[in-house]
């Protein structure tokens, strides 16, 4: 049997849902794919970078009518590029609406 030490405090969840982002001193909201889930972070799909450290309003918009919407203020902690045109974005949630 294999063994598995979990080194987060939270399980990551994968998810691929719509997901609508923007800065937090914006109006300018985009859409995106949701990656992945946590209690303490989500990752996601954008259209361009941003720089560590920014704050961000994000809102997972489940495609499951049993799963509610959630909206979370998150400070980037990472941005990476994918293929041409698409960034990985990941955050770290500081609190939920």
């Amino acid at each position: 049997m294999l063994e598995y030490d979990e080194k987060r405090d939270y399980i990551r969840m994968d998810v691929d849902c719509k997901v609508t982002y923007k800065l937090i001193d914006s109006d300018d909201v985009k859409t995106g794919r949701c990656l992945s889930l946590s209690g303490s972070g989500v990752s996601f799909v954008a259209d361009s970078s941003f720089d560590v450290g920014l704050a961000m309003e994000v809102n997972v918009l489940p495609e499951n009518p049993v799963t509610p919407p959630m909206t979370a203020y998150i400070e980037v902690v990472r941005s990476i590029a994918k293929e041409e045109g698409a960034f990985e974005i990941a955050g770290i949630i500081k609190s939920l609406k």
